[in-house]
């Protein structure tokens, strides 16, 4: 690997992926971890904290508001320790706008934390954060009594204006999105009585598992979710089990580099982060998951795959989108190599991503000669089985982590290297991607 002004050059690996690797810690997981700590009563224990960029924007914020956080970095990259939360006192009034950096979850979230408070929260974000919708947040919130400056206004920086007489709400979602759910179920702890939120199609269930570890009881079902309040979050004990996106890219490079046999140890099986792997298994990749055991309530285990030449295109269909999200622009990538066409339904949520991640996957898969196309809201990928990188071939990341190693896996497992623009935008969820992936092929 080397730079160029602001490009990375990727060069093929050199031999196939063999061994044993571990992720980072979940990225959503840990947010969660961060925040339902800061809110607690007493001091929470947590370990295998994703130490990057968007998780340090939640420890800041908290750090902000009142929270004592004391993480540690371990041996292995990790962060953990003890997080003391503000609890019945709520948060304090901090002296600063809140910058959330690159990170949508922890924006969203802190919206529900502090709508049930007496504070004036003016949270901010970078450049990117600042183009993405926050309507569909505050909306909710405004129904349960919780007011936003200036109003009306659709995005970053925003102002909250708590308070403490929110009223439960019954609320239909019009998207699964699970930093949406999240903030009305924050919110609603503090309700009087009890917040219901339904969804159009089941979105990641992290917080509905983990609200009930900190003693608030949480109805989780298909599509819909709920708390009754008022409620208290005490502290408790939090092990993060490592991030199935992160997981996803390892195993597709697998999937795609000829001779390998890797297994991923301690990922997160959580049913609502794993669609990456029926999809993988739809175009015919060798791949199997076992389960090993369970923190609190999060299921984790192994993700084993194998270098599969006889890849097919398959369709996903638009209710488990919501489950593979993250790991679309990867998947395309791999459909790239499979025997004609994969269709992912209903992608609209991609343009509202850290960038219009729907139309990058369109422009990085013609630069390596690929049709891909968008119809509606769906996303078409003929493949190439044999496919080859062209020379000179160059990828703007766009300042996104996942499409930075989206289109560096194009080069690892190519014939040739390939440039990626900002590739340092890996480290808002996965810093070390390359020292890992390159460990594997040694």
């Amino acid at each position: 690997m080397s730079h160029e002004a602001n490009a990375t050059v990727v060069n093929p690996l050199p031999a196939p992926l063999r061994g044993s690797a571990s992720v980072p810690g979940d990225k959503s997981i840990s947010h969660r971890a961060v925040l339902f700590a800061a809110m607690a009563e007493g001091t929470s224990r947590l370990s295998g904290v994703l130490d990057s960029e968007d998780v340090r924007s939640s420890i800041r914020a908290v750090g902000q508001l009142g929270a004592q956080v004391s993480l540690e970095k371990q041996p292995d990259g990790s962060l953990a320790g003890g997080v003391t939360g503000w609890g019945a006192a709520g948060p304090s009034q901090p002296e600063a706008p809140i910058d959330c950096g690159n990170s949508g979850t922890t924006v969203r979230l802190l919206m529900g934390v502090l709508a049930p408070w007496n504070v004036r929260v003016e949270l901010t974000g970078d450049d990117s954060l600042q183009r993405r919708p926050m309507r569909r947040i505050t909306a909710p919130l405004m129904k349960m009594g919780a007011r936003f400056e200036p109003e009306g206004r659709e995005t970053l920086p925003l102002t909250v204006c708590g308070s403490e007489g929110l009223r439960a709400i019954t609320y239909d979602a019009p998207m699964a999105s699970a930093q949406l759910k999240t903030a009305v179920l924050l919110a609603g702890v503090y309700a009087r009585g009890t917040t219901t939120l339904n969804e159009p199609s089941p979105s990641r269930n992290h917080t509905e598992l983990m609200l009930p570890e900190f003693g608030v009881t949480t109805t989780a079902a298909d599509r819909t979710a709920s708390v009754t309040g008022p409620a208290a979050l005490r502290a408790c004990e939090v092990q993060v089990p490592g991030d199935p996106s992160s997981a996803a890219f390892l195993v597709c490079a697998a999937v795609l580099k000829p001779d390998s046999s890797i297994q991923v140890e301690n990922v997160s099986l959580n049913t609502a982060r794993i669609g990456f792997t029926r999809t993988l298994e739809r175009m015919g990749a060798d791949i199997s998951v076992r389960h090993t055991g369970a923190a609190g309530k999060e299921p984790y285990g192994i993700v084993s795959a194998c270098y599969t030449p006889n890849l097919h295109g398959c369709e996903v269909p638009a209710d488990k989108i919501a489950t593979i999200v993250d790991e679309v622009p990867v998947l395309a990538v791999v459909a790239a190599h499979a025997r004609g066409v994969t269709v992912f339904r209903e992608v609209s949520e991609l343009r509202v991503k850290e960038t219009d991640r729907l139309a990058a996957i369109v422009e990085g898969l013609e630069t390596l000669g690929v049709d891909a196309w968008i119809d509606g809201n769906d996303l078409f990928v003929e493949g190439q089985p044999g496919l080859q990188v062209p020379v000179g071939a160059a990828f703007d990341s766009k300042n996104d982590h996942r499409l930075a190693m989206t289109w560096a896996l194009a080069g690892l497992c190519g014939n040739a290297p390939v440039e990626v623009e900002n590739f340092d935008s890996v480290k808002i969820s996965y810093p070390q991607f390359l020292t890992d992936i390159e460990r594997l092929a040694r």
